[in-house]
């Protein structure tokens, strides 16, 4: 049974999700503008961020997943999640986040994101952590890109989001390439 840490980075706190952060996620990423670059539902359905907190729960017992809310270190509050799909037979994990609208351009997904490759590689054993983003989400890209990742991929019409086929980008880092 694997246990899920906390994460601190100079403005956040990493963390386990608990049950009462549903509304707040549901709230964030329940936004237009999240869900229309992520594979995010809109809209959001009640009910659902609960479904999904259970299950990311029961996958990081699996030690299927890490994943983690994202708060603010000051206050406690929820701003976004981060995660990472670990596949051990591979040692390599998929990097997923979103961060709520409110607190786009500030440098929590660059900082979140930086933290989590970290723990993959020093704690998880990691040898590869990649991401997959909408083409037409540069930011994300950036993100990553600050964060180590480079750009191995471009996907043509790779994902479905609301009935139209989507480019993606795939961006990795390799484990000596972080140290």
């Amino acid at each position: 049974m694997e246990k899920q840490p906390r994460i601190s980075t100079d403005r956040l706190l990493l963390r386990p999700f608990d049950l009462a952060d549903a509304r707040d996620v549901q709230h964030l990423a329940g936004d237009y503008a999240v869900s229309r670059t992520t594979l995010i539902p809109h809209p959001y359905p009640d009910g659902l961020a609960g479904i999904w907190i259970a299950s990311i729960q029961k996958d990081i017992k699996r030690g299927k997943v890490a994943a983690f809310a994202i708060t603010l270190a000051r206050n406690g509050r929820l701003i976004g999640s981060i995660r990472l799909q670990i596949d051990r037979a591979n040692a390599r994990g998929e990097l997923g986040f979103w961060i709520g609208k409110p607190f786009w351009g500030q440098g929590y997904a660059t900082e979140a994101v930086r933290a989590v490759i970290g723990y993959g590689f020093s704690d998880l054993g990691l040898h590869r952590i990649y991401g997959m983003h909408f083409s037409r989400n540069p930011a994300s890209g950036r993100v990553m890109e600050k964060c180590g990742m480079a750009h191995e991929a471009h996907l043509r019409e790779h994902v479905r989001k609301w009935g139209v086929f989507e480019d993606a980008d795939i961006r990795a880092v390799l484990r000596d390439e972080w140290e």
